[in-house]
């Protein structure tokens, strides 16, 4: 199931167009604001972000340019202003789509549907870290001329924690992600799978390295060269 989140500091807005997208088939996460909302896209999964422009503190353009440096993303903004300077500014920030209240629910719903199909055409199969490349389509990793082929898990976890470099992973969303949410082990079953990650790629200079956040989980940070 995709999981969007909607950040905006209209509650009622919030509310309505949360409602409309769970009953649409979505997991809908909510932020108020936007420093709210880069909490919520640091401790969750999120798959779409629809952002309002107007907002306190972080308002939609800075929290839309944070976001696309840090997750790879679609990304929608929400404004009450129309001038073609206000959605160059949205499109400067990084935004894929651009839509003006008021608004009708089911153009949301389709923008949404569309920005997913589109980035589902453009994802690429291979993850590159520096000089390694994790290739999806074909389960291996290749280090130069050498060509790695891993146990299906140690490789779903790898290329989970390698597609948001950085981003911190607790241990269940890890489980729930790699072996399912009927999973009926623990968690350390994704603790011996991260050691055994670290064994097989020890030199943290060339492609990543995996750092433990105490009490939380684990991210996948790449050395610049």
């Amino acid at each position: 199931m995709k999981q969007l989140l909607i950040t905006d500091d209209d509650s009622n807005s919030r509310t309505l167009l949360g409602h409309y997208m769970t009953k649409e088939g979505f997991r809908v996460l909510e932020a108020q604001n936007g420093r709210e909302a880069m909490n919520v896209l640091a401790q969750q999964s999120v798959d779409l972000a629809i952002l309002d422009v107007m907002m306190p503190e972080v308002d939609g353009l800075a929290l839309c340019e944070y976001t696309r440096r840090n997750y790879d993303i679609p990304i929608i903004l929400l404004t009450a202003r129309d001038q073609i300077s206000d959605k160059e500014q949205g499109y400067l920030s990084g935004t894929d789509d651009y839509v003006t209240k008021p608004f009708e629910l089911p153009e949301i719903l389709y923008r949404v549907k569309a920005l997913f199909r589109r980035y589902s055409l453009a994802s690429s199969d291979k993850i590159r870290l520096n000089e390694l490349v994790i290739d999806r389509k074909n389960y291996e990793v290749v280090d130069g001329d050498e060509v790695l082929l891993l146990p299906l898990k140690e490789f779903e976890l790898l290329a989970q924690l390698a597609e948001y470099p950085g981003r911190l992973f607790s241990r269940d969303e890890l489980i729930r992600l790699v072996w399912g949410s009927d999973y009926g082990g623990d968690e350390r079953t994704v603790d011996v799978h991260i050691k055994r990650l670290r064994k097989r790629f020890p030199h943290t200079d060339r492609g990543f390295v995996i750092h433990t956040i105490r009490g939380v989980g684990y991210k996948l940070e790449v050395p610049s060269q």
